[in-house]
């Protein structure tokens, strides 16, 4: 609902943006009971559709939340991507629910999220724009360019590339632009091409398809050797032209129902907090599309934050600077790996190309990187730095474990946006006590006796683990000082 209040002081979290990120950040907060309020400068959402890849470990943080089925029905999964003319790497290995990655609309992800968060009671304010923020140490005062001035504890920048909240923090945003006058386009197809996801390129050309489920295909294309303005319409006769050269077909494809150019840049900001302000997604970092971590990134950058805020304001432990510390080094390595993914499609002389294709065919048969490279593309492969000494899933995502009773699944229980101690022996009763009661602690039983012991944080990743031969109460005791006990 959009808002006429002249001055307010009520919320405590303001969120600037309405896209995947800052949805799932205030729908985070609203479901934990955080009063939030959401500026977007669209009417009804952007209708932007650029991203389209929804990759496993976003469907498990979906799934936390009860609404991965409800995406899932809006898009079709591809469990594998052509890579190279010859190479394919195969997603349907991953030890997760999700074997594969969505396609689907960006307007797709938006509109599940936005339900879930209007759901939750999240107050939208639209169309405004932030026009200048004021932050003291108790505070943040957000004017908005009608004159409406919103007060809260904290403010999120999850508001694009060309954040407003970034600019009014004078924070710089180094690096530079990689490519420019990429085509998109959603198609229909006279001939319908294999399953799973394609992507070539020759020379100076790149092409990419991919099913939506409904009929329709994302085109992505590139032609450096033709740059043109990015407010030049899209021809479908040179993104034919295009794909016909790279993957050897256009497929017939035709009636496009939405297209548009865009650049891309490989840019990230300095630090993710400054006071009682924070960035996130393509505010805080961008990278080129290669692989599909954008959206996936920010939705995930909001998951890390947003029961962190949720504690620092209901009395838990202030974890707020661990944000930066553990999002900042996953949108570096994403920057990395699809630059270089990038670089490796643009090849251009035929012999690189073809020595390309040979050898990253051959690599994805070698054990080791046909499962690290699913597991990084995929976001399963993230892990959060730990004090050295740490077990060796502390910092890892928790798998979706079997429970003894109900819910019958952990990412069931963690739906409820506490902490989870996963207990198979029954002798951490104690050291749980005190956040049980507190109501930031759910403890459950494993199905398998053998299996560690697991505290896991409300984003799904493990917090203090334990192997059943060689139990840890002092251990548990320190996590949950440290994570979960409320404050004094």
């Amino acid at each position: 609902m959009a808002s006429d209040i002249t001055e307010r002081s009520d919320t405590n979290v303001i969120v600037v943006g309405a896209g995947p990120t800052g949805l799932t950040l205030a729908g985070d907060l609203a479901a934990a009971g955080i009063r939030t309020t959401v500026v977007e400068k669209h009417e009804h959402g952007s209708q932007l559709t650029r991203a389209f890849v929804v990759h496993a470990r976003t469907l498990e943080q979906l799934d936390q939340r009860g609404v991965a089925e409800a995406l899932i029905e809006r898009g079709r999964p591809v469990p594998s991507l052509r890579l190279f003319d010859k190479a394919v790497i195969d997603l349907s290995g991953l030890r997760s629910r999700y074997p594969y990655m969505l396609v689907a609309p960006q307007t797709a992800t938006e509109d599940v999220l936005a339900r879930r968060a209007e759901a939750a009671g999240v107050e939208f304010v639209r169309p405004a724009r932030l026009s200048t923020l004021v932050q003291d140490s108790v505070g943040v005062t957000a004017e908005l360019d009608d004159g409406r001035r919103i007060r809260a504890a904290y403010l999120v920048g999850a508001d694009g590339h060309d954040s407003t909240v970034r600019q009014l923090l004078k924070l710089p945003f180094p690096g530079r632009t990689v490519i420019s006058s990429v085509l998109l386009a959603d198609v229909l197809l006279a001939d319908q091409p294999p399953g799973m996801a394609a992507t070539n390129s020759i020379g100076d050309r790149f092409s990419f398809i991919a099913p939506f489920g409904d009929g329709y295909y994302r085109v992505i294309a590139w032609d450096r050797s033709h740059p043109a303005a990015e407010s030049d319409t899209v021809d479908i006769e040179q993104l034919r032209d295009i794909t016909r050269s790279v993957l050897g077909t256009d497929f017939g494809m035709h009636s496009p129902r939405w297209s548009s150019r865009f650049h891309s840049d490989e840019r990230q900001v300095p630090k993710y907090r400054v006071g009682r302000v924070f960035l996130a997604g393509d505010a805080a970092h961008v990278h080129t599309p290669a692989g599909g971590q954008g959206m996936n990134t920010g939705m995930q950058d909001a998951t890390n934050l947003s029961w962190k805020l949720a504690s620092a304001l209901t009395g838990g432990p202030d974890l707020l600077d661990t944000y930066h510390h553990e999002r900042h080094p996953v949108g570096t390595k994403v920057i990395k790996g699809s630059g270089a993914l990038l670089r490796i499609a643009m090849l251009q002389s035929n012999a690189a190309r073809s020595a390309r294709n040979e050898i990253v065919s051959a690599a994805l048969h070698l054990p080791n990187l046909a499962r690290k490279l699913p597991m990084a593309i995929s976001g399963l492969g993230v892990k959060y730095p730990t004090p050295r000494g740490s077990h060796r899933l502390a910092g890892t995502r928790a798998e979706d474990a079997p429970l003894r009773g109900e819910p019958a699944r952990l990412y069931e229980l963690l739906r409820a946006g506490v902490f989870v101690l996963v207990d198979c022996s029954g002798q951490y009763d104690k050291q749980a006590g005190r956040a049980a009661a507190a109501g930031r602690l759910a403890v459950t039983v494993g199905i398998d006796p053998d299996a560690p012991a697991l505290l896991v944080r409300p984003d799904g990743y493990v917090a203090w683990a334990a192997d059943a031969a060689y139990p840890d109460p002092k251990g548990l005791a320190r996590a949950l000082a440290t994570w979960v006990h409320p404050a004094g």
